[in-house]
Parts: C-alpha cells; sequence; structure tokens
C-alpha cells in the first residue's frame, strides 16, 4: 500500500522587514515529490507564534496591501501589554488569530488546485526573529 501521509519542513528566512513570502513554488516542489499524480489536500502550517499563512494575489501589489492592513488593525505601538521584544511587538502576538498560522488545499492530480491569481504566504510581521519554519503535508 502506498504511503498516504508525508511532510517535509522548510526553512525560510524572512529578514528584518514584515513580510509576504511566497511559498507556492515550495508546495508545488514538494507536491511533485509525494503526491505522484494523487488526488488529496495539502495542509501549510508555521509552527511559530507570530506568523500566519495567506492565500494571496503577489506581485501586483496585494501583498503590500495586506502588510498596510495589518498596520491600520495591528498597530506597531506601545498598546500591547506582551512587551517584549521590538517596540509594539505585541502586535505579532495577535497576527495569528487575524492570519491563522495554517492552509489545508486541495490537491488534484498532484498538483495545487489554486484560482488564477492565489498564491500560498507565509505573513511575518516580527522584525526580531527572521528564521522561520514551515511544514507542509499531504494527505493523498
Amino acid at each position: 500500500m502506498a504511503e498516504t501521509f508525508t511532510t517535509r519542513e522548510i526553512d525560510v528566512r524572512t529578514g528584518s522587514r514584515e513580510t509576504v513570502h511566497d511559498l507556492t513554488r515550495e508546495c508545488a516542489s514538494f507536491l511533485r515529490d509525494v503526491a505522484r499524480g494523487r488526488d488529496g489536500l495539502l495542509n501549510v502550517f508555521t509552527p511559530h507564534a507570530t506568523t500566519g499563512v495567506a492565500l494571496v494575489e503577489t506581485g501586483a501589489g496585494s501583498d503590500e496591501d495586506l502588510l498596510a492592513a495589518l498596520h491600520d488593525l495591528l498597530p506597531a505601538d506601545d498598546r500591547w501589554h506582551h512587551k517584549h521584544g521590538a517596540p509594539g511587538h505585541g502586535r505579532d502576538h495577535v497576527l495569528p488569530a487575524l492570519v491563522p498560522p495554517h492552509a489545508t488545499l486541495p490537491v488534484i492530480g498532484g498538483e495545487l488546485a489554486l484560482g488564477t491569481w492565489q498564491s500560498v504566504c507565509l505573513v511575518d510581521t516580527n522584525v526580531d526573529n527572521p528564521d522561520r519554519r514551515v511544514r507542509l503535508s499531504f494527505l493523498g
């Protein structure tokens, strides 16, 4: 019987700026290696208290718009009870309540079944931690 569940962890360097990092290529590469033409589900999970996973169009300004909207909703100021780290770091710990740390996506014929303009992205507003991990899991 073929293996039906496979997981790979990838390292992502987000740098010292807030970012929307496109993971779509890494997801597609993982599926090429493990899905072998099968249908199933891809789960994308980031095991951090200050990152999220979003489906968003990239390259046309929507990624910057997302970061701007998060700044409006979660200003980097001293209002937050969580005080360690860079000024306003408490907002980073609220981020996963708005941009969840996971997404489960359909896989059809071994390929990610995204809409035309959708990309799978890691959203990271925490400038104190530039090294991130993302867990990709395929359930066929």
